[in-house]
């Protein structure tokens, strides 16, 4: 029994050993192999990969599991060599702490006009404002899963409004949801700051766009955690030229990197992220792939499994 890691050692990341010696630590009965290192390939019952190439992956005919650090799985989801083998994510349960922090962040600065202030200090302009109050700013989420229930909890507690839209209905005791693409106007209508944080599907793909900008109160904002093809760029820029939208900062862009010509770069009202959301420590995720491969030999299944028809 043994475990293939491909691409996930990385500087970014984590060195070959390192995944060795967490992996030795928490699962010690496992075998660890760091592609391309593959051995015989039959003695292969899990992989855990990031950006994987299932062209250059060989068949692994005894496969149980695959693990995917990246929350999207739309660059391989659809490819003809991905293996059978169930396919679960490797989240903490509760959400990532660093997540939250970053969701937080960006929704307080927009939220106190802080990209305003900068503005009015590069000027040296003494600028002073109506201050609004978090109960009189409401928060809507885009997708309502285990990153964004952690920060939407976090910005209730500070007496913010906050509601979610969700492709489909869920039971939620917490949070007001909205779901279904007949919710969605009137989930933006009452959002004063979108935060999106959806997978990429084909009914997600360009959700953030024009049509969707002008069903938001006038000067609204807009965060994208998500994946830059949620957002229409050019629709972006013509909603913030018009004051339809007074802000954006976007973490997740396409293509990334951003194009030196792109005009995201120095529009006033925008703030560009290098996907920089969260780093999951080695030890984090080994955590995760270590509690699903106990579920499975304990007979039971992965812990967070993605729905290969649906893509998330």
């Amino acid at each position: 029994m043994a475990l293939l890691i491909y691409g996930l050692d990385t500087d970014e990341i984590g060195t070959g050993q390192s995944w060795r010696d967490t992996l030795a630590e928490l699962l010690p009965h496992l075998e660890v192999r760091v592609f391309p290192d593959v051995g015989e390939t039959s003695e292969i019952t899990y992989l855990a990969f990031m950006r994987p190439d299932f062209d250059a992956i060989p068949p692994l005919p005894n496969l149980r599991a695959m693990f995917s650090r990246s929350a999207g799985v739309e660059s391989f989801i659809n490819h003809p060599k991905l293996p059978k083998a169930p396919l679960g994510k490797i989240e903490p349960a509760g959400g990532d702490p660093m997540m939250t922090e970053y969701v937080v962040m960006h929704v307080l600065r927009l939220h106190r006009e802080i990209p305003r202030y900068q503005e009015a200090q590069a000027k040296r302009e003494w600028l002073r404002r109506p201050i609004v109050r978090p109960d009189q700013r409401r928060i809507g989420f885009l997708g309502l899963g285990l990153m964004a229930k952690a920060p939407a909890l976090v910005l209730k507690s500070l007496g913010f409004p906050v509601s979610a839209w969700t492709r489909n209905p869920r039971s939620e005791t917490e949070i007001p949801v909205f779901h279904g693409p007949d919710q969605l106007q009137p989930f933006l209508h009452q959002t004063d700051i979108a935060v999106c944080l959806l997978p990429l599907t084909r009914e997600t793909e360009g959700i953030l766009c024009a049509r969707t900008f002008a069903m938001m109160p006038r000067g609204g904002m807009v965060i994208n955690i998500g994946r830059g093809r949620h957002v229409v760029g050019a629709d972006l820029i013509a909603a913030l030229d018009s004051g339809q939208l007074s802000y954006a900062a976007l973490d997740a862009l396409y293509p990334e990197p951003l194009p030196p010509e792109s005009l995201l770069w120095t529009h006033p009202r925008v703030t560009v992220m290098p996907h920089v959301a969260r780093r999951p420590t080695v030890r984090q995720l080994v955590a995760e792939i270590a509690a699903n491969i106990r579920s499975l030999e304990a007979g039971g299944g992965l812990l967070q499994e993605i729905d290969k028809t649906l893509g998330y």
